[in-house]
């Protein structure tokens, strides 16, 4: 079996890290990306020690903020020639937040971190996807999506600038912008030896002290509540895993996935050639330098 070279964007802890310890249990080499030093080099120690493998590393990524995604990337070429798998797992959803929140560099939290950052990130490492045996990308949505069907992205405001802020909204278009995103990149690759395929994930336990410390009581026990109906990030993560590393997938490009047996539909509005042509040129409006196509 010939070793992959995997990287894996939010490695550092819940389906992120399940996947990177699944992926290096395998013989596969796997690059975690994350943009805390302290908490990157923990969930490294953590997965190697899980994984039973050396072959983890952490490189530093802040994916909400294009300077470091660029810095990331140059990083990464400057070490390696090919790349075989790109998992966009970094994700921002703080149920708290209240008020738009912008990154240094003026876009949107939300919008910068789960769909800005991917797009660009995937054009910078897209030759090196291509130079794989047979790349592949993965992107991942939210099965919260349901229940918003007729959720669109707003092309003229994606950021909340001219409207009430809503995290949730937000973060649903951001993810319903990802799925659309993943059905341009299977149509713009067709031809290549490069796939594109997202993941709709479900509800997923997750560690309330680690990711919201400052959670009110009331929200805790709401979360403690959803969680007894949760699957595992291990399980989630065997999904992540299908796509990534199986044969069976290898020729199979702009699908969205619930779990290796189960391949969904999202909304007529997201297979709309039109609307996911406007979606992409409102993305290479927040973008600094072209992206592919």
């Amino acid at each position: 079996m010939k070793q992959k070279l995997c990287i894996i964007t939010g490695g550092n802890s819940g389906i992120g890290k399940a996947a990177a310890v699944q992926i290096a249990q395998q013989g596969h080499k796997v690059i975690i990306a994350c943009r805390s030093q302290a908490r990157g080099e923990a969930a490294l120690a953590d997965i190697r020690q899980q994984a039973n493998s050396n072959d983890v590393e952490l490189m530093l990524l802040d994916i909400s903020r294009q300077s470091s995604i660029h810095a990331f990337a140059q990083a990464f070429l400057a070490r390696y020639d090919a790349l075989d798998v790109l998992i966009h797992n970094a994700a921002d959803f703080d149920i708290r937040r209240k008020q738009i929140v912008f990154t240094d560099e003026d876009v949107e939290q939300v919008w910068a971190t789960n769909h800005v950052g991917p797009v660009l990130l995937t054009d910078l490492l897209l030759n090196a996807l291509k130079r794989s045996e047979q790349g592949r990308i993965i992107t991942i949505s939210s099965k919260g999506l349901m229940t918003y069907p007729f959720l669109k992205v707003n092309l003229v405001d994606p950021e909340f600038r001219q409207q009430k802020f809503s995290v949730q909204k937000a973060y649903y278009q951001s993810k319903l912008a990802q799925v659309m995103y993943t059905y341009w990149l299977a149509k713009v690759l067709g031809g290549t030896a490069v796939t594109a395929n997202s993941i709709r994930v479900t509800n997923v336990r997750i560690d309330v002290d680690e990711r919201y410390p400052h959670l009110p009581a009331l929200l805790r026990k709401m979360y403690a509540l959803k969680s007894r109906y949760a699957i595992t990030p291990e399980e989630m993560a065997q999904t992540y895993i299908y796509l990534a590393l199986s044969p069976e997938v290898a020729q199979t490009s702009g699908k969205y996935y619930d779990d290796p047996t189960h391949i969904v539909d999202s909304s007529a509005y997201t297979h709309d050639w039109t609307n996911i042509e406007q979606l992409m040129q409102v993305t290479r409006g927040f973008i600094k330098q072209p992206v592919l196509g």
